[in-house]
């Protein structure tokens, strides 16, 4: 099993579309608060579908909860300034991926805490747009360590 973390997020789509991913691949989502939305959001269970009865859902109070929890864990962290691309490192079974706010990121002390398993999705250099879409970098990633585990449990 991989585990998707989301440290604050803050647009109920993009969660209930993560939600959804990992629905259908088994994988646990972890969200750390505070949340920028109520779990009870329509616009969080319009993206997630039907789905909210497969997830593996787990909130934490905050970072430090789910550190203490997590912390010795395999965790990769997902940063638009990652020392390498998300292609390029080996997810074992188990791994978690950790993914920052929408508009922030992750807390610059938690990167240089993991500088070896901090990773990034390629883009053009030097453009005003930030980053890609959360949902859709929480994909990629998510389906690059699934792929390099064989795909377990998927048909």
């Amino acid at each position: 099993m991989f585990h998707v973390v989301l440290y604050m997020p803050e647009i109920p789509g993009n969660t209930g579309n993560i939600s959804r991913t990992c629905a259908v691949t088994g994988t646990a989502l972890h969200l750390i608060k505070p949340l920028g939305f109520s779990l009870e959001d329509k616009f969080l269970k319009r993206a997630g579908l039907d789905y909210w009865e497969l997830l593996d859902v787990r909130v934490h109070e905050s970072l430090e909860d789910f550190l203490k929890l997590h912390g010795g864990e395999k965790l990769w962290l997902v940063e638009t300034a990652g020392q390498k691309r998300y292609d390029e490192a080996h997810y074992p079974e188990d791994s978690f991926f950790v993914f920052g706010r929408e508009t922030l990121g992750l807390p610059k002390g938690l990167v240089e805490s993991y500088p070896e398993h901090t990773v990034r999705v390629p883009m053009l250099p030097e453009r005003k747009a930030r980053s890609l879409n959360l949902s859709n970098t929480a994909a990629l990633v998510l389906y690059e360590a699934l792929r390099q585990n064989g795909f377990p449990g998927l048909s």
